[in-house]
């Protein structure tokens, strides 16, 4: 049972100002990214990655986990009012969000996503105070090839779920462990992949990779496909009682405590995150609803199930990624990334070593819901406005700090020849439909599945067996067939709906 007296004395420190202020700033930061199109906290977060060193590792982590909640209901913004969503999780708000902004009820459709985010935001907030310490006791009894039969579980149903083909999404990952592996080899003392140029045999700095693929390759790929000419936004009427009506409430709370339901299991294992609950939650809606004939039209339904299960998965993924260490999104493996840049690593001994930062990030997730439903609503005409920021100077800005924070890492001329170069593969990658998400997980991931494996060969003696034979492996393992088989299905069936909904709209 989760300790009330941590809770309590991490509510005692993220109330400090100092704290409030970053996690307004995070939630600020996130909106702002999760509204502009082609813009996820992923790349945000990476982006401040170098510029945050400066801060402890509290207020910095503060930061990120706002941006990340705050990027979840941004993008459901430009979703309903331009029909493009910024994240891939929003895809399936802009299927009814924008026709009741064509019709009128964009005001609406933003207050049923605002109230939903918050609602789903801090139900999974709760569920993760109550489950992440349970999960965090049972973790610390697992032994070296368990862990390894997780990692395998991440890298498989990581490359597998992110992207477009399961084909590319290995592909992907393979070259994040390739890229891992390069440095000196911890063991032998003997450096690997260097081709002999001194500055690479302490490796690749993860933070140059993250911010290459998530920045510099993202903001080329979307810099190359701009439309030209002045975007077009939906307007939003003012005044509060434009928002919601009686019966808005009414067919909106149910889908909220639905989609929380569906969301939060979801985003704690690596099934896809909140792109799968989205569907799965915008299927159930349309099953239950009493004005089903209004889906394709403009059903609020639509809008408030997916935004609630869109927020919840983002509670339930940093139950993995606090507990075992094992990230299931993008944003996590970027969030991976910053524990390790202060010397911290994500994984059952961290509720044990640093209570305080883990009770202090939680209160502050808290915090900051209530922040984005405060805030969000009143200035729907501030994010209006950001829409219209002329492109070019956005993705230049993006550049420019991308340049100067990995510069600023080791002052290093080699890191800003690497990050052009990485963020070159990681435009192609995006061009050519191969994600990038996994390229930084099986970075992450790959030097500890390395070390977890050779310690379960040294307690063996090289019996490969020992790999397999745990009771906890062997299950894992049988799980993953079961899961990778669900979760394609499901994507399948995500497809062929998304079709459907296509061509109906066409």
């Amino acid at each position: 049972m989760t300790d009330a007296a941590a809770v309590l004395d991490g509510f005692a420190q993220a109330l400090q100002p100092a704290y409030l202020l970053y996690a307004l700033l995070g939630v600020f930061l996130g909106t702002a990214v999760g509204v502009l199109p082609g813009i996820g906290p992923a790349m945000a977060v990476a982006l401040l990655l170098p510029l945050t060193y400066d801060l402890d590792v509290t207020a910095a982590m503060i930061v990120f986990a706002g941006i990340y909640y705050g990027g979840m209901y941004g993008g459901s913004t430009t979703s309903i009012l331009l029909n493009t969503p910024g994240e891939s999780a929003s895809i399936v708000t802009a299927l009814e969000g924008n026709r009741m902004a064509k019709t009128g009820r964009g005001a609406a459709a933003l207050a049923t996503a605002a109230v939903g985010s918050f609602v789903a935001g801090t139900l999974g907030t709760l569920a993760l105070t109550l489950v992440a310490p349970v999960v965090a006791d049972w973790a610390v009894q697992l032994g070296p090839a368990d862990y390894v039969a997780l990692m395998v579980v991440a890298f498989v149903t990581v490359g597998a779920l992110l992207g477009s083909s399961v084909a590319r999404g290995l592909a992907s990952l393979a070259l994040g462990l390739f890229v891992g592996l390069i440095g000196t080899d911890t063991l032998t003392g003997q450096q690997r992949f260097t081709f002999g140029v001194p500055l690479l045999a302490d490796g690749i700095d993860v933070v140059v990779v993250a911010v290459g693929v998530f920045a510099v390759g993202e903001a080329l790929y979307v810099a190359s496909r701009l439309r030209h000419g002045p975007i077009e936004v939906i307007p939003v009427p003012r005044g509060w009682r434009s928002w919601m009506s009686r019966s808005d409430w009414s067919r909106s709370w149910r889908p909220w405590l639905r989609g929380t339901a569906i969301g939060f299991p979801v985003g704690t294992i690596p099934a896809g995150g909140a792109d799968v609950s989205t569907f799965l939650s915008y299927a159930t809606e349309k099953r239950l609803a009493r004005h089903r004939h209004e889906f394709g039209k403009g059903a609020i339904e639509g809008v408030a199930g997916p935004e609630a299960a869109n927020n919840a998965a983002a509670a339930g993924v940093l139950v993995p990624l606090l507990t075992l260490g094992l990230p299931t999104t993008a944003t996590a493996a970027v969030m991976i990334a910053a524990f390790q840049t202060y010397g911290i690593q994500p994984g059952p001994l961290l509720f044990e070593n640093q209570p305080v930062l883990v009770w202090t990030l939680v209160a502050s997730l808290y915090i900051g819901n209530l922040m984005l439903l405060v805030f969000n609503l009143p200035l729907v005409g501030l994010w209006v406005k950001v829409l219209r920021v002329p492109r070019h100077y956005l993705y230049a800005g993006i550049l420019s700090f991308a340049a100067l924070g990995s510069y600023a890492l080791n002052f290093s001329t080699v890191d800003l020849v690497l990050l052009l170069g990485i963020g070159v593969v990681g435009f192609f990658m995006r061009r050519h439909g191969y994600p990038v998400a996994p390229l930084v997980v099986g970075m992450i991931l790959g030097p500890m599945a390395e070390e977890q494996v050779r310690r379960t060969l040294a307690i063996s003696q090289g019996d490969l067996t020992a790999l397999v034979t745990s009771p906890f492996a062997a299950t894992a393992y049988g799980l993953l067939a079961v899961l990778l088989g669900l979760a394609l299905w499901a994507r399948r069936r995500e497809r062929q709906a998304s079709a459907r909904e296509m061509a109906m709209s066409g």
